[in-house]
């Protein structure tokens, strides 16, 4: 197997169609090599604990909503090539991702990552539910298949917050400026929202290289 090594925050748009592109070209090539780890990276580090209105937000972030309006229209037509729908009326918060990525830490441990990033995609970008919150959080968690009051005790608590914000600024100092971010085989870097036929190259390159020799 090779590692394929996922930076990526479940607010970040192109990461949620990033990872439907790689889904497809997964689906397409099931032989793939890839051992999928999700790692922290957080857009927004400095959001308050409790998030903030999201068109709030998107004003200061962007310079007024009719600028933030134009640039999310770009994201939706990238979306519905994708396949995947996105209701950004729907979305009343932009949270602060801390303790989501607690749970994609804590799902890795069971074995459960790819099932509650997905979960979290979900919630936040079909459903608009604060993915900040901890009921929400633990809805996504029992769902993958986590023991619901484990989660919650967990989140109730300070369990790895340290760990989870020293990976995201280890990340940022080796040089993850921008997500989503693919690093495969701890070597090579692919950045951005790939298209699914970036990725089938990227597999049947890797597959060739590892096939075993005639010899």
């Amino acid at each position: 197997m090779i590692r394929l090594d996922i930076f990526s925050d479940p607010v970040c748009p192109w990461c949620y169609i990033g990872k439907a592109h790689l889904d497809r070209a997964l689906e397409a090539h099931p032989e793939h090599p890839f051992q999928i780890e999700w790692h922290p990276f957080q857009l927004n580090p400095d959001m308050p604990r409790g998030g903030m209105p999201r068109p709030q937000y998107l004003a200061d972030k962007f310079g007024g909503a009719l600028a933030a309006a134009k640039i999310y229209a770009r994201i939706e037509d990238a979306a519905q090539l994708a396949g995947i729908p996105i209701d950004f009326g729907a979305i009343p918060v932009m949270p602060n991702t801390l303790d989501a990525h607690r749970l994609i830490h804590w799902a890795g441990l069971e074995g459960r990552q790819t099932a509650v990033v997905s979960g979290l995609f979900c919630a936040y970008w079909r459903e608009g539910r604060d993915i900040g919150a901890p009921e929400v959080l633990a809805d996504v968690g029992e769902a993958a298949g986590m023991e619901r009051t484990l989660v919650a005790r967990l989140l109730a608590s300070q369990a790895d917050a340290d760990d989870i914000a020293a990976r995201d600024s280890d990340a940022r100092r080796k040089g993850v400026t921008a997500v989503p971010t693919f690093l495969i085989a701890q070597q090579y870097v692919v950045s951005g929202a790939q298209p699914p036929e970036v990725w089938g190259n990227v597999i049947e390159e890797l597959l060739e290289q590892i096939k075993p020799s005639d010899d």
